[in-house]
């Protein structure tokens, strides 16, 4: 589903807010749209609804912290690998 048609916008309206679909418009002068952050909010969602299925808010920090390291490390696997056998020797394993 696309993050502009998530069902929780319409509350907005109410909270005089105005929700206007950014895959559909142009960005008006002095806008951003920033189609970086809507990127990173969906490779995300992909990691949290595909790798891990049943994500518990109790747990939500860890699977955000492991998404900022594979995002951090994308360019260069090699380094993630030995970075995660550093980490994963030297700390005690997340329950």
């Amino acid at each position: 589903m696309p993050t502009d048609a998530w069902q929780g916008y319409r509350r907005l309206a109410r909270l005089g807010y105005d929700h206007r679909s950014a895959s559909r418009r142009q960005a008006e002068p002095g806008e951003s749209l920033l189609p970086r952050a809507h990127r990173a909010i969906s490779n995300l969602k992909a990691l949290l609804h595909g790798t891990h299925r049943d994500v518990s808010r109790g747990h939500l920090q860890v699977y955000l912290d492991e998404f900022v390291f594979r995002h951090n490390r994308r360019r260069t696997p090699m380094a993630a690998f030995q970075t995660l056998l550093g980490l994963g020797a030297n700390r005690p394993p997340t329950t």
